[in-house]
């Protein structure tokens, strides 16, 4: 229970399903404080507080678990290597493989719990299947597709069949204080929302060039290339104007030379997406090219492809041309279905 209003509601259903049930919050920071405050994040004070009166509203049994190192080794630590090795991770994706669904769902099994009930938006059809929420604006099934099948089979998405306004219009019926708490945003553990600022007081600057992909020529420098991620247009502070005078976009980011290297907008239209660690849930791994459709970002668009498993890699063949793939980021591979899209599986994007 995060202290927002679905994670409440998701427990409310749980109760009224007739299940034995207690609410656990996680504390991931190790000093509250220097996390959100208010109702921004997901790690404050004010949260757990939510979480235990809507625990108490419902009498169910309510505990505080502090996963605060494991938060922060496997989320907020991955998240700094990421951005240092020039890729753009996604921190709710890790937190998701990592934490809820690994260390709090062997905490629960180890404890007698059957399964860890969650407020995300998906759902899990009758045969077990991961499946896009009824609500296209608030679907997470992206963010969920890393997870396995283990996992999956002992994980209940109350929420999939509801769209948020139903969900708020449920916790007011029920009487729970969060029914208008805003919803969580940006990344729950950068206090004042500057990802740049955050990455520079870990890593340092470490200034280098700026280059432009059609000249070869040197048109600004940066303070650190982990502030800057493939398809980015805004905060570039080039020198130089294009020669055409076209808006130039990041197109890749060296490490090694400590490059960033910008073009126009058609140079990051790419045909083909490689990734590594394929999970796969959508039944058993395809022998050859699979025809679906794949999702690059959270909330990104969806494009028809052709999609290959081998071994540790996920290639695809993509239908049409998608602009600003960043490596580090998920692919995720869908079927289209009347019954809600079916996670197929997911990988991690290297290229």
């Amino acid at each position: 229970m995060s202290g927002g209003v679905d994670s409440a509601v998701a427990a409310a259903r749980a109760v009224e399903a007739g299940h034995d049930v207690t609410g656990v919050h996680l504390a991931l920071a190790r000093n509250p404080q220097t996390y959100r405050t208010g109702a921004r994040g997901c790690c404050t004070l004010e949260d757990s507080r939510d979480a235990r009166r809507a625990a108490d509203v419902l009498g169910i049994p309510f505990y505080v678990w502090d996963m605060a190192d494991r938060f922060h080794a496997d989320v907020v630590d991955d998240f700094v290597a990421e951005y240092a090795a020039g890729r753009t991770p996604n921190p709710c994706l890790r937190c998701n493989e990592k934490i809820k669904f690994a260390a709090v769902l062997d905490r629960a099994v180890a404890l007698g719990f059957d399964a860890v009930v969650t407020g995300h938006h998906a759902r899990l059809g009758p045969d077990g299947l991961l499946r896009r929420s009824v609500d296209e604006a608030k679907d997470q099934s992206y963010v969920l597709a890393v997870l396995t099948r283990q996992q999956l089979d002992r994980a209940i998405f109350p929420l999939g069949d509801s769209t948020k306004a139903q969900v708020r219009q449920e916790a007011a019926s029920r009487g729970l204080a969060v029914a208008d708490k805003p919803d969580s945003h940006d990344i729950c553990f950068i206090a004042d929302g500057d990802t740049r600022g955050f990455l520079a007081q870990r890593l340092g600057e470490t200034p280098g060039d700026v280059v432009d992909a059609t000249t070869g020529a040197v048109v600004g420098q940066h303070a650190g290339a982990y502030a800057y991620t493939v398809g980015q247009r805004r905060g570039l502070h080039l020198d130089r104007p294009a020669p055409d005078g076209r808006p130039r976009y990041v197109l890749s980011i060296t490490p090694k030379t400590n490059t960033v290297t910008v073009g126009p907008a058609e140079a990051l239209e790419v045909s083909e997406v490689n990734a590594t660690r394929p999970v796969w849930t959508g039944g058993s791994r395809p022998d050859g090219p699979i025809e679906c459709e794949v999702q690059l970002r959270a909330h990104g668009v969806v494009v028809p492809a052709a999609v290959t498993v081998d071994g540790d890699t996920l290639h695809a063949d993509l239908r049409r041309p998608v602009r600003g793939v960043a490596a580090g980021q998920a692919i995720v591979a869908y079927r289209p279905d009347p019954a809600g899209d079916v996670v197929l599986g997911s990988a991690t994007i290297t290229t």
